[in-house]
């Protein structure tokens, strides 16, 4: 990584990491507000609303760890991730909407901010996580998805062909941009001989 890279991600993640912080108290004030407002008091009003921001935290390092691993996401990370998500939108949006349309929107902006930062710094890590060409591994030790496409595939590569870019996504549960990586690893030659442009 050159020296310009790493001043990109330190800088990227440290306002990242800034705007989280800032974000992450206006939100809770928010929800804290929210909850001792509706029946909750002392320690328990205090801790609720971190439930919430702890929901997103964990269902978003399951996905990091998924990806690290080169693993399909559970399901249920995907699932407690978005209700994260919308139980920290919904308690700004209730909190500000004693001041009408606009304080609904203005109290919403932490939120969406401390959601938003909070992806931003997942890709950094997991962007520094990818070696270049979007492969990791070497020649002696591939990628362990990789290994699994070619066995997936075995029969089409044997027969000289490249599966295509949609069936390697529907076979392996990959993004667009991983299946291409994937198909491109195929078709030089990891698990089979011939290179069909189609996809």
């Amino acid at each position: 990584m050159s020296g310009a890279d790493r001043v990109i991600k330190w800088s990227t993640a440290g306002a990242v990491l800034g705007v989280a912080a800032v974000a992450a108290v206006a939100s809770y004030e928010h929800a804290y507000d929210l909850v001792r407002a509706h029946g909750e008091s002392g320690w328990t009003a205090r801790m609720v609303p971190l439930t919430v921001d702890g929901l997103i935290y964990a269902s978003s390092m399951v996905m990091l760890d998924s990806a690290r691993r080169k693993i399909p996401v559970p399901a249920l990370a995907r699932w407690l991730l978005g209700l994260g998500i919308a139980a920290t939108l919904a308690a700004n949006v209730a909190h500000g909407l004693g001041h009408g349309p606009v304080g609904a929107v203005v109290a919403a902006w932490p939120a969406v901010a401390l959601v938003g930062s909070y992806e931003l710094l997942m890709m950094v890590i997991r962007g520094s996580q990818a070696a270049p060409g979007g492969m990791t591994g070497s020649a002696d030790n591939p990628d362990p998805l990789g290994a699994q496409a070619a066995e997936i595939f075995a029969d089409q590569l044997a027969a000289d062909r490249v599966p295509s870019i949609r069936a390697i996504r529907a076979q392996l549960h990959v993004g667009q941009p991983r299946a291409q990586r994937l198909r491109d690893y195929l078709a030089a030659g990891a698990g089979g001989r011939a290179e069909n442009p189609a996809a």
